[in-house]
């Protein structure tokens, strides 16, 4: 029961984050699961894929009519690849060492709340086609390896000259596309349990109720506020996970 009552929060708290920021979902959820063992890492990655598709597609419907960019598709191109080698990189990582997979996902939230924390002047101009095709490869590799493609991506948008509602709108629509690609692999590979089906059922009222909650109102603190707060909550999670999991491969 207990299990259940903390997973639910945990939704909850990621979902809320993910619709005020449009890139926190992934990483606070499979950080505070992964931190105290929750759920297996590999159904954690694909519940978080189908919570990360449903949050689009109902942040994206409350918001319609949408302001995404074009540039996107560049990126897409590419970051759909990157992720088939990010799944298969996962596989052979929680078949190998267990520990090894966490560090790794210890540091990566680290990285991302140093990179989002971190100020960002807009560019004076859109950057070049090629430029979101890099990004995207990189973000699809991470979205592949724990379904979390922020990090890089993220960055990239906010140095653009364009409206803060056009930036997270771009994102999330980003975000859902490889989310469900990686989604639709992970079922016709057989990668998703039912234990990942059941927990997915429970957290889909939640989901549903935060993000429409969220996404039809304005944000209860400033922008900048908002992303410290997460960015530190983020810092703390991947820091204490990467420790554990040092520790515990140096014995």
């Amino acid at each position: 029961m207990l299990v259940h009552v903390l997973f639910l929060c945990f939704v909850a708290i990621a979902v809320y984050a993910q619709t005020l920021t449009g890139f926190a979902l992934s990483f606070i959820l499979l950080g505070l699961i992964t931190l105290i063992d929750l759920v297996p890492l590999i159904d954690t990655v694909n519940i978080i894929s189908v919570i990360l598709v449903l949050n689009s597609i109902i942040f994206l419907y409350k918001r319609w009519p949408l302001q995404f960019e074009k540039s996107l598709f560049p990126s897409l191109a590419t970051s759909l690849i990157s992720t088939l080698a990010g799944m298969g990189l996962l596989i052979w990582l929680v078949g190998t060492t267990y520990e090894i997979a966490r560090l790794l996902l210890g540091i990566s939230i680290c990285i991302c709340a140093l990179l989002l924390w971190k100020k960002t002047k807009s560019l004076s101009k859109e950057s070049s086609p090629w430029i979101f095709a890099i990004f995207g490869s990189i973000s699809g590799l991470l979205g592949g390896l724990f379904s979390a493609p922020g990090p890089p991506f993220v960055y990239l948008m906010y140095r653009q000259p364009w409206t803060a509602s056009r930036i997270l709108e771009s994102l999330i629509f980003f975000f859902g596309v490889i989310t469900l690609f990686r989604l639709l692999v992970s079922i016709a590979a057989n990668q998703f349990s039912m234990n990942a089906l059941l927990l997915t059922i429970e957290a889909i009222p939640v989901v549903y109720a935060v993000t429409a909650f969220s996404a039809s109102r304005p944000p209860p603190l400033t922008p900048s506020t908002i992303k410290s707060i997460v960015c530190g909550l983020l810092g703390v999670i991947g820091a204490s996970m990467a420790v554990t999991s040092a520790v515990i491969l140096s014995n």
